[in-house]
């Protein structure tokens, strides 16, 4: 929550509502967390959410930024169609409105989507196994990532109703030999999702890196640790808002100009 004392909170532009506000303030947050867990691929790669009370509207951020520079007022209003709305300042990047778009449009549980290039998930996304449920953090994964198979750069708009139904009713999308996807009903559970799904790519990398047998449980125990984090994820959300609270006190510290 924005503290009504914050000296960045008087940013707020005048025809921005203050539930959008609160919205772009979220998103910008995201932008300068995967900058500082490394999560980018320089300027490219994306995180967008629903303008609240719209359906065919969603912020993006502008091409050409740096994830550490991105602010709540730098980042654009967008339709469906990806024609700007009401601010023709920034460009947006052509593939990034693409696989944006085709889940805000046919996803109305969908506020957030987030889309990186982390090494180890093109990494994973290029192993014909895909993510394998190896630890703890991947058995929140098991048979609930989806796969999309690579058709080159996502420029091509009749390629969305592909990726929606590659993605069908899951929270997780790995594009084959390109990166990772995740959705959620807020940014702060796309971002945490997007966290957990890159750092078990990560695990992966660094087991079958050791070139050593690897255990794997058995279906139905991976099965039930799936589910167990299922239900602590949809039915007690306290520790969900403990974790995003504590990742914005961690950028809080280095300055909030992100609200602006």
């Amino acid at each position: 929550m924005i503290s009504t004392t914050d000296p960045h909170r008087n940013r707020q532009p005048r025809n921005v509502s203050d539930a959008e506000w609160q919205v772009r303030v979220q998103l910008a947050a995201a932008y300068r967390l995967a900058a500082k867990f490394q999560l980018t691929d320089l300027i490219y790669t994306h995180l967008s959410v629903r303008v609240p009370g719209r359906h065919d509207q969603f912020l993006i951020n502008p091409h050409g930024w740096f994830f550490d520079e991105i602010t709540a007022s730098s980042l654009v209003k967008i339709d469906v169609e990806g024609r700007p709305v009401d601010d023709e300042r920034f460009e947006v990047n052509a593939a990034g409105f693409t696989i944006h778009s085709a889940l805000h449009q046919s996803r109305p549980d969908v506020e957030c989507v987030v889309h990186l290039h982390t090494d180890a998930g093109m990494a994973v996304a290029a192993l014909q196994c895909g993510l394998l449920p190896l630890n703890q953090i991947s058995m929140q994964f098991y048979n609930r990532v989806h796969y999309h198979d690579y058709e080159g750069i996502s420029l091509d708009l009749d390629e969305r109703s592909r990726i929606v139904q590659s993605m069908g009713d899951a929270h997780y999308l790995i594009l084959r030999n390109h990166g990772l996807l995740t959705t959620g009903r807020s940014v702060a559970e796309a971002f945490t999702r997007m966290f957990y799904l890159n750092r078990a790519c990560e695990i992966q990398v660094k087991t079958l890196s050791m070139g050593q047998p690897y255990v794997l449980p058995s279906p139905e125990v991976c099965e039930h640790a799936a589910q167990q984090h299922d239900d602590y994820a949809y039915l007690d959300t306290v520790h969900l808002d403990r974790e995003w609270t504590a990742l914005l006190r961690l950028i809080d510290r280095e300055g909030g100009d992100y609200k602006c």
